[in-house]
């Protein structure tokens, strides 16, 4: 506790990965409504679409060819498979495809046709798989195989247009060539010269070169490719199945979920982590308190049997106590930042009741004088005469006539300064008694604790820092903002004080809260006794125990009365003071 806090270790990186986990985690129900709207977008996208079938032909593209066994024949052989492609999906091959399905029945524009055709090429293949998505398996199949017959005929037709072509290119030459030669045959018969016969020798040639061209060209294989798979009617729809979209929604909404929390996160004020509230205040954290359903029943934990709470408070009570800084003026203020300031009180109880235990004899101050609650929730009997501290000459204000002892069961006792209305606060807290009861704590074996109202809505706290120098801030980790702890360690720097450390409290639940408000309106309806009247002028309830579970009964006594007034005859040494 006396260690420098360190600072974060911005190179701790895996430090740093769990606890923005844990802090993304803290939004569940942002995580929750993530995940549900990706399971309900993948519930509506398969429930909602039509179901669609696929069917797929593969076709084999081959080139034209004289000779397909001759050795170092090539079938790819001036083939473009990305042309070929293109081809395949081309208004021309549609147009076919739409012909030959109107013939069998299925009438279907070009357009339409071709949006359901995808053509892929796997690689260093010439195959072009033709796959058509249909609304029934049979129209998917009779739609994929009559686009891939399309293709094949559109390229035999094209194969053999240019054949024709180039037919009709060596007939036009050979036409010249022929009369030229039938010339010179009828020069050769008349004169009979050498030059004659050797130009008619050499049309001769070119006229059996052409010639032999196009029988070349008449022979060539024009086969375009094979229909190497049949498309077939597919037997389940295509798309992902509920199930699989039910586990892709919930991913996505998953990660849904965490980007919200994320972008909560960075807008949060709260303090993010407990690094975050020790760097913030500048004090260690001194403990963290269970959750206990009792506790919205009773105020004091300490003398419940089994009490994991009681446990907690006093760990957190020994580690004070070994602290230098408390130790030298054993003074202790608790407080919160701000609203509600129950937690701080039942910290203030506790602690006051885990220092009894250990033999101290420890003064419980109740500083807030604008709501003060102690004396009824504890249990209280009317005061009896004032301390030796109080002079006659001084009026019945408070702190005048506000001691009593309360005792925790099995555990000793401890004494109370219990709050009470006051006009001018900030006058009764530094009051000349007020400063007499704190100057207790210097005492050897005593212990001051006071209890102050929350340090950012009063200034009640602020002006008790310079008597009280130790200071515990009792919060809920969720309800604290960073800059709220910023100014409180300001504020008590300033004012001379040290923050000891922060206690966390994990707040009260929905059943608890409605059990303390239950509580609470209980005592305000119970009948006045017959000293009603002197109780109810000290703001006191109307007797000790506020369950029947006699393990509970805290009974709140003068610091003179003996057993005739409403005491037990066993006082602390802080009450014989």
């Amino acid at each position: 506790m006396t260690h420098p806090i360190r600072a974060l270790d911005d190179q701790d990186e895996p430090a740093l990965l769990r606890d923005q986990f844990r802090q993304l985690l803290r939004y569940r129900t942002l995580l929750v409504i993530g995940v549900l709207v990706g399971l309900l977008g993948s519930a509506w996208l398969a429930l909602s679409g039509e179901d669609t079938y696929a069917a797929t032909g593969e076709v084999s593209v081959r080139s034209a060819t004289s000779d397909p066994f001759a050795a170092g024949a090539s079938a790819d052989k001036g083939i473009n498979i990305g042309s070929e492609r293109q081809t395949a999906v081309s208004d021309a091959v549609g147009t076919v495809a739409a012909g030959t399905l109107t013939k069998q029945g299925d009438t279907v524009e070009v357009g339409k046709l071709l949006s359901g055709l995808q053509v892929t090429n796997p690689p260093n293949t010439l195959v072009l798989k033709f796959s058509y998505t249909g609304r029934t398996p049979e129209q998917a199949r009779a739609r994929a195989q009559a686009l891939a017959e399309a293709y094949l005929e559109i390229r035999r037709e094209r194969t053999e247009d240019s054949i024709d072509n180039m037919v009709d290119g060596y007939r036009a030459q050979l036409g010249p060539l022929t009369e030229q030669r039938d010339r010179l045959a009828a020069q050769e018969t008349g004169t009979g010269g050498d030059d004659v016969t050797s130009a008619r020798a050499n049309l001769i040639v070119a006229i059996s070169a052409l010639n032999q061209k196009i029988s070349e060209l008449r022979a060539l294989d024009t086969t375009p490719g094979y229909l190497n798979k049949k498309p077939v009617a597919p037997l389940h729809p295509t798309g992902a199945g509920l199930p699989l979209l039910l586990g892709l929604g919930g991913v996505v909404g998953l990660a849904l979920g965490l980007l919200m929390s994320w972008v909560r996160l960075v807008f949060d004020p709260a303090v993010r982590s407990t690094r975050e509230l020790v760097r913030s205040l500048g004090a260690p954290l001194l403990g963290t308190l269970p959750r206990e359903r009792a506790a919205a029943r009773t105020l004091l934990a300490i003398g419940r049997p089994g009490s994991r709470l009681a446990e907690e408070y006093r760990a957190v009570a020994f580690r004070l106590a070994y602290d230098p800084s408390f130790a030298e003026r054993r003074r202790l203020l608790v407080t919160a930042p701000r609203g509600d300031n129950d937690t701080a009180k039942a910290a203030a109880v506790n602690l006051a009741a885990a220092f009894a235990e250990t033999g101290r004899d420890v003064l419980l101050v109740e500083a807030d004088l604008r709501t003060p609650s102690l004396a009824g929730e504890l249990g209280a009997a009317a005061p009896g005469r004032g301390p030796r501290w109080a002079t006659g000459n001084e009026d019945r204000n408070w702190p005048a006539d506000s001691r009593g002892n309360v005792d925790v069961p099995g555990s000793g006792a401890f004494t109370l300064v219990a709050g009470r209305p006051t006009d001018n606060v900030p006058r009764a807290l530094t009051s000349a008694p007020v400063t007499r009861i704190l100057a207790e704590g210097g005492r050897p074996g005593a212990v001051v604790i006071v209890l102050a109202p929350p340090v950012l809505s009063y200034a009640d706290a602020v002006a008790l820092i310079d008597r009280v120098e130790g200071v515990v801030v009792v919060c809920q980790p969720r309800e604290v903002h960073r800059s709220d702890l910023e100014r409180i360690r300001e504020i008590i720097g300033a004012a001379g004080g040290t923050v000891l450390g922060t206690l966390l409290h994990p707040g009260y639940g929905r059943l608890e809260r409605r059990a303390r408000r239950n509580a609470a309106a209980r005592r305000v309806r119970r009948p006045a006794g017959p000293d009603h009247a002197d109780r109810g002028r000290y703001g006191e309830a109307d007797g000790p125990g506020l369950t029947g579970d006699p393990a509970e009964t805290l009974g709140l006594r003068t610091m003179d009365g003996g057993p005739g007034r409403g005491g037990t005859g066993r006082n602390s040494a802080a009450g014989r003071r």
